[in-house]
């Protein structure tokens, strides 16, 4: 593909001046994608990460990179590193484009995912019931994550994987009032 072009139709061209190149000609089915990481969350990208790329131009699709350079100066007025991603070009990706980049590293976290009915959103703040003894029950807060598949949802907090909850918040809620 032609990225750079310095002549024009019925231009002049010398061939022994040090005219710059006439066009420039790229192979674009491998690009760099180039982030901006914050300084606080570099201890958390390495090279050789992989990262799914989301396209603003293409909402509905995901490419996959994996990341190949982490610059070794800070940018001072924003703070953060240039992070340059490696990844196969299905003829979406055009230069100057924008796009949205998560990273996946190697930490590993383990959480809690429950049915999504078991979260009660009451007034900003997301509550689970869990039995505590003889057939009491607590509510307790949580703080909710990702929706996933089958209609279950993670938990960043407030509850253990392995815990035991209410599967129907808002159910359980009804019956109690009444």
């Amino acid at each position: 593909m032609i990225t750079e072009q310095n002549v024009t139709n019925a231009g002049g061209v010398k061939s022994l001046d040090n005219s710059p190149n006439l066009f420039t000609i790229s192979d674009l089915s491998r690009v760099w994608i180039v982030c901006d990481v914050y300084e606080n969350d570099l201890p958390t990208v390495r090279v050789g990460d992989t990262a799914d790329i989301h396209l603003t131009a293409y909402p509905d699709r995901a490419l996959k990179g994996r990341i190949n350079n982490i610059a070794v100066i800070l940018d001072p007025a924003l703070r953060t590193a240039k992070v340059r991603i490696e990844v196969a070009n299905p003829g979406l990706l055009r230069i100057g484009m924008f796009v949205t980049a998560t990273f996946h590293g190697h930490t590993t976290e383990t959480r809690a995912v429950v049915p999504a009915a078991a979260v009660l959103h009451l007034h900003d703040r997301d509550l689970v019931y869990v039995p505590v003894e003889s057939g009491r029950f607590e509510r307790r807060e949580v703080i909710g994550g990702q929706m996933l598949a089958e209609h279950t949802q993670e938990l960043r907090s407030g509850l253990k994987p392995g815990e035991r909850i209410v599967a129907n918040a808002l159910v359980f809620q009804n019956t109690v009032e009444q």
